[in-house]
C-alpha cells in the first residue's frame, strides 16, 4: 500500500468514526467500531469495515448504517479536501468473532 492510500485510509477512518459517534443515533447499548478502512488505489471507493457489539445487534446496526450512508457520505465529503472523493461502502468485520470461535475450538482440543 502506498503512502497516499495509507493516509487516506487513516483520514477516512477518523472522520467516519467521528461522524458515526456524533450523528448516528443507535439503540442504547449498541456500539459500532471501525475496524479497518480499505480505499482503492484510484481513490474512487473505500470499504469501511465495522464491528458491532453486541453481536445480536449486527443486523440492526448494518441496516442503520446502510440507511444513513448518504448522510454519512455527505458529511465525509465536506471534511475531505481531495478529488476524487471516495464513495463509502460499509462491510461487517468478522475478524473478532472468528477469532473467538477458533479460540473456543482450541480450548476444546
Amino acid at each position: 500500500m502506498n503512502d497516499r492510500i495509507y493516509k487516506v485510509n487513516k483520514l477516512v477512518k477518523n472522520h467516519v468514526g467521528d461522524i458515526i459517534l456524533k450523528n448516528l443515533s443507535l439503540k442504547d447499548g449498541v456500539f459500532i467500531t471501525i475496524a479497518k478502512v480499505d480505499t482503492t488505489t484510484d481513490l474512487r471507493y473505500t470499504r469501511v469495515f465495522v464491528s458491532v457489539f453486541p453481536e445480536k445487534e449486527i443486523s440492526y446496526a448494518m441496516k442503520t448504517l446502510e440507511k444513513e450512508v448518504f448522510q454519512i457520505q455527505g458529511k465525509l465529503n465536506k471534511k475531505l479536501h481531495m478529488r476524487p472523493l471516495p464513495k463509502i461502502e460499509f462491510r461487517l468485520d468478522l475478524t473478532e468473532s472468528e477469532a473467538d470461535k477458533i479460540e473456543k475450538i482450541l480450548k476444546e482440543i
